[in-house]
């Protein structure tokens, strides 16, 4: 009758002490398992969207992020510098956005080439040979008198108003691209994600 108590004990722990070494190897299998669902550093890289906190953003003042590996420009435009893009229409190539070669989604194919007049979202690529353009304000020395904000590559030349539209007779063939986006709040951007219901 003793030895069966003392069996008996021993048989829970035995038991007890395998479920929880089970246990600990099942997790051990799972959490690797589930981790790798999730994308890669290289996935994240080919695509995933970018959530940006613009609150504080300034008027005439611009942020860069990453998405996809590109330099991305959001660029928060003053009243001025919204009037300012209209009086840019006889100089810049493309002022609708109408061209073949124009990539911007449906929902910012405007004069303004956004989903919100005083927030610009483009990809910082130049469309000549995929330099850098820099962002130069209407203060900017040296850009002239008639400058009246935009973007200049100094490689080759080529410039852009603060639409991203590109100036004419200058190398660049197209206007900066606009990538897909969408307003999580007033002050979140989602980069790579399109607006429920919208069309890129």
């Amino acid at each position: 009758m003793s030895n069966d108590g003392i069996n008996n004990q021993r048989r829970r722990f035995l038991t007890v002490g395998t479920s929880v070494v089970g246990a600990a190897g099942v997790v051990g299998v799972a959490v690797p398992f589930v981790g790798s669902w999730n994308p890669s550093a290289k996935a994240r890289a080919a695509g995933a969207p970018v959530k940006v906190n613009i609150s504080k953003l300034e008027a005439d003042s611009m942020m860069t992020v990453e998405w996809r590996g590109f330099p991305v420009f959001i660029v928060r435009r003053s009243a001025a510098a919204l009037e300012n893009i209209t009086k840019m229409n006889e100089q810049v190539a493309d002022p609708q956005s109408a061209a073949a070669d124009s990539k911007q989604p449906t929902y910012a194919t405007n004069e303004y080439r956004s989903t919100k007049p005083e927030i610009m979202v483009f990809k910082a690529i130049c469309t000549h040979l995929g330099c850098v353009p820099q962002y130069w304000d209407i203060n900017f020395p040296g850009a002239g008198d008639d400058w009246l904000g935009g973007f200049f590559c100094p490689c080759h030349g080529s410039k852009f108003d603060l639409a991203g539209r590109v100036f004419k007779s200058v190398p660049a063939p197209s206007n900066l691209e606009v990538p897909p986006y969408r307003y999580e709040s007033d002050n979140v951007i989602v980069i790579g994600e399109d607006p429920e219901g919208a069309s890129a």
